[in-house]
């Protein structure tokens, strides 16, 4: 036998609205209760445990417990990636719609895209590091690191030597499914996150994807990367 992954399997899970709208709700990385995804995706809680049940069984995600309580999380960033990549297909011009939410505009503004910084701030971060030698695009959808990259990540607080390269590298070029531009991934985008939090720069929403960008953090992006506020 030539085992081969079950695509198919895979392809009519994620195809159902409401396990879509489940699984995009776990693209910050975070472990949620079935009540919350349930909310988010409009059904049940018995509907909402069938589907969960299934996405299990798949492998498409992975399930904590804490006493009584069940938590669940995509099974890991190669799932992350397949959502990103089918989420950046489809039509690319104007589309008529109904005014977009408050929630929705926080989110096309800047959110997690599971463990990096994405929306039209993640993208203009990015295009700011390349512009300014500190990334440089490469074949395979990777960035290449230069020694002023290395300087300033350095600056930053990233420790870009103690980084485990994945399987594009360091520095992955991830299409951003509402900006249409790349923006940075990889371990050195999920480090370059994590700093700009740590260094109270990026705040994470509670309850959504969203990110703020505080006070201090407008005056450090404008300061390291030339970036002002919408």
């Amino acid at each position: 036998m030539n085992p081969q992954p079950s695509l198919a399997t895979a392809a009519f899970l994620i195809a159902d609205p409401a396990r879509s709208l489940m699984l995009m709700q776990l693209l910050d990385g975070r472990a949620r209760p079935a009540g919350d995804l349930a909310w988010a995706a409009g059904v049940t809680a018995q509907t909402a445990s069938s589907h969960l049940g299934k996405l299990l069984a798949s492998g498409l995600l992975a399930v904590e417990t804490q006493g009584r309580h069940r938590y669940y999380r995509l099974a890991g960033s190669q799932v992350a990636l397949a959502l990103e990549s089918l989420a950046a297909i489809g039509a690319t011009g104007p589309v008529r719609s109904r005014p977009s939410t408050r929630d929705a505009r926080d989110l096309g503004f800047a959110r997690c895209c599971y463990d990096h910084l994405a929306g039209r701030l993640g993208v203009a971060v990015t295009g700011a590091l390349v512009e300014r030698g500190y990334l440089s695009p490469a074949e395979g959808q990777r960035y290449d690191l230069p020694a002023a990259g290395l300087a300033w990540f350095a600056g930053l607080g990233v420790e870009v030597h103690q980084l485990r390269p994945g399987r594009h590298g360091l520095a992955r070029a991830c299409l951003d499914w509402t900006e249409r531009e790349h923006h940075l991934a990889g371990p050195l985008g999920v480090q370059l996150m994590r700093q700009l939090c740590a260094k109270g720069w990026l705040r994470r929403s509670e309850t959504t994807r969203a990110v703020q960008v505080t006070r201090r953090g407008w005056a450090g992006l404008k300061t390291e990367l030339g970036l002002d506020p919408p």
